[in-house]
């Protein structure tokens, strides 16, 4: 189980060749056959076990449907009553909660968060700069996502939000403040904060008395709230029909926040009047934040950063003029879209169990073009077409554009030849995907044989280079998809020794194992996709975009705006007893090949977390075919996979408290300090 993943390589031009058959529906209104039309479509491109939408306007709910099943077993529908992880459509609701007690002067948006939390600190001192409003338009300069132990399974811990500013303490900053919005989930975790720490109340409780019941949303609630978790769709990993737990974020106002699709609409509805937030308030979170720091000129692209929104000129409503403000939110099983449109009072939601929020989006925005076409407003849903330019002869000075280019998920080998073909070579799936060859074109830029997608290179005002892709490609059934970022930044040569390379080159080939989650943690069971595949290629001198300082320590080095640059992390690589420790951000992850072989004993044996509260991990060994009966602990839990990397058993996912142990396999056992598991075996 390496500590891998099989990141997505960059997509320049989408082209789905999916035969989709979306149900007939009987006969409704427009509206209704469009929504449930783009519902359908939604949940076949995601794979979505069940989808749920609604539709506000001027004050009311005017359309809820549902697609797909609540379970793969149980004999119950959908209801408009079930309740969906809205993941980072929470952000709004903490950025209202933020707005809010601006609007009573309490705090100010471009005071220092160190003003509000006085425990807040960083290894560095730029951290001093981070304004309110910076964790709110993602420009804090923040690493990214600090989630360690905030995934959970049925469990309403919220110490990932709590424990976050101790975390943070050891971390430095990947940008300075302000330069450039990044996406930033630990932004809005600390925004969480400033809200409990100004206010007084926990962010639950100042949730429910300011937003949710003003705003009459009795289907809105966080992990810890008192309500019928059966209302909660179920959610499944692949094809086991097996319900998995519930799926709770620690950091509610990141991500944590469960809703009804009528909610979550009724929620955005209430952000197309006062009811919330005085109008100067609403105007703000609708500005241009974006545009504040690094940006391409041209911001038609998924992500263009006011306060809390993801984009406040989405497409295609921009083009008819249209102001469509929508947030995307993604857990690992849940995921939400939500579309406003201020000026003529309605709101869109689209929820669902599997999918991608992204896809929800294109519904939810689907729906509104029906509704505001019955209102007799037409939107130009045309997919604009490239600027006109033909093939020209490139000069020569462009051929020293070629080196290597990286974001955080994915690095590239861009070679530009005298001829005018520029080529693009992904190093993270070399056998998956194939090198992309783009010509030189009148205009200055690189397009593709299609002619829908082409690559420039800007050199911003920081001095760095950047990849920079356009593309706008039809998805049927949905609409458009439009493109237009700095995909990567071009990474200068890091001349290491040889033996400093050979140290982290093997180390990309060592399996890791996570330590420091806690027993209900979803990271046990992602893991297990994470399993096999190749060894990515890697850029000399670097650990993906993290710059080789020497054999054990690798620093984030992408300086790039947008989606691309989020989530970086610095590495430290470490022996301790003979064994390899890898820390990156605040996971911590040990050797494989450290862990003992599990003891049987003469029947029994027993394991028990140590004080420094680390997972016990052991190899199934000579007690391959065996049954271990474990006596669960209230505060701990254990995972048992097979030689796949697979899990076979668990106590937090199926109550398991007995696993026949299979070749080759590893056991973990996890919990809190002094937590101890006595086993048998037979």
């Amino acid at each position: 189980m390496k500590l891998t993943k099989r990141w997505s390589a960059l997509v320049l031009a989408l082209v789905l060749a999916l035969s989709l058959s979306v149900p007939a529906l009987a006969a409704e209104s427009p509206t209704e056959e469009a929504a449930y039309s783009a519902a359908s479509y939604a949940a076949q491109y995601g794979g979505a076990q069940s989808v749920q939408y609604a539709l506000w306007h001027q004050g009311d709910i005017v359309l809820t449907g549902h697609v797909g099943n609540y379970s793969r077993t149980e004999n119950r529908a959908l209801t408009d009553d079930i309740l969906y992880g809205a993941g980072s459509v929470s952000k709004i609701y903490t950025t209202v909660a933020v707005m809010q007690l601006a609007e009573a002067g309490k705090l100010s948006l471009d005071a220092p968060v160190t003003r509000y939390l006085k425990d807040f600190q960083m290894a560095d001192q730029r951290y001093r700069q981070i304004t309110v409003r910076m964790l709110l338009n993602h420009s804090s300069g923040l690493m990214g996502s600090t989630m360690d132990s905030g995934m959970l399974f049925g469990d309403p811990d919220r110490s990932a939000a709590e424990d976050l500013p101790e975390r943070l303490s050891t971390q430095r900053l990947k940008a300075d403040p302000g330069a450039y919005s990044v996406y930033c989930n630990d932004g809005f975790t600390l925004a969480e904060l400033v809200v409990e720490a100004v206010s007084g109340k926990s962010f639950p409780e100042y949730l429910r008395q300011y937003i949710l019941e003003p705003a009459g949303l009795a289907h809105t609630y966080t992990p810890g709230d008192n309500f019928d978790k059966s209302l909660l769709a179920r959610i499944y990993r692949g094809a086991d029909d097996r319900p998995l737990p519930a799926d709770c974020l620690g950091a509610v106002g990141t991500g944590g926040i469960y809703a009804s699709a009528s909610d979550l609409a009724a929620f955005g509805g209430a952000l197309t009047g006062t009811k919330l937030l005085r109008q100067s308030s609403l105007d703000a979170m609708a500005a241009p934040e974006y545009a504040k720091g690094i940006w391409p000129e041209d911001d038609l692209d998924a992500m263009a950063y006011g306060l809390g929104w993801d984009n406040m000129k989405w497409y295609p409503f921009c083009q008819s003029g249209i102001t469509a403000l929508v947030k995307g939110g993604d857990t690992l099983y849940y995921h939400a879209g939500l579309v406003v449109l201020p000026d003529y009072d309605m709101a869109a939601a689209v929820v669902s169990s599997g999918g991608a929020s992204i896809f929800n989006e294109m519904a939810a925005s689907q729906m509104l073009i029906a509704l505001l076409a019955e209102q007799g407003v037409s939107v130009d849903q045309s997919i604009p077409a490239l600027p006109e330019a033909q093939s020209a002869a490139m000069p020569a000075e462009l051929t020293a554009m070629s080196g290597w280019y990286g974001a955080t998920t994915a690095q590239y080998r861009v070679d530009v030849a005298e001829g005018g073909t520029l080529t693009m070579h992904c190093l993270n799936y070399p056998t998956a995907v194939p090198d992309q060859v783009f010509t030189y074109h009148s205009d200055g830029t690189f397009r593709d044989v299609t002619g829908t997608a082409y690559l420039d290179f800007v050199t911003e005002e920081n001095g760095e280079t950047y990849l920079y892709q356009k593309a706008i490609s039809p998805l049927p059934g949905l609409g458009g998809l439009p493109v237009s970022n700095y995909a990567a930044v071009r990474l200068p040569e890091n001349a290491v020794t040889a033996a400093v390379q050979a140290a982290w080159d093997k180390a990309m080939t060592v399996s890791f194992l996570p330590m420091n989650e806690k027993y209900t943690s979803e990271v046990y069971l992602a893991m297990s996709d994470a399993v096999g595949g190749e060894t990515p290629e890697t850029i000399p001198g670097y650990v993906g975009a993290a710059r080789i300082v020497d054999s054990q320590t690798a620093l984030y080095a992408a300086q790039l705006p947008g989606a691309g640059g989020r989530d970086g992390r610095d590495m430290r690589l470490y022996e301790e007893n003979g064994a390899a420790w890898l820390r990156t951000g605040g996971s911590l992850y040990m050797a494989e090949s450290a862990a003992p072989d599990i003891f049987t004993g003469g029947g029994w044996s027993y394991s028990t977390v140590q004080a420094d509260g680390y997972a016990r991990w052991y190899h199934v060994g000579g007690a391959s075919g065996q049954t271990m009966t474990v006596q669960v602990p209230e505060t701990g839990g254990f995972w048992v996979y097979d030689a796949n990397g697979q899990v076979t058993a668990s106590s937090v996912l199926w109550g398991d408290t007995s696993a026949t142990l299979p070749q080759d396999g590893l056991v973990v056992f996890s919990g809190d300090a002094g937590t101890r598991f006595h086993l048998s075996f037979q």
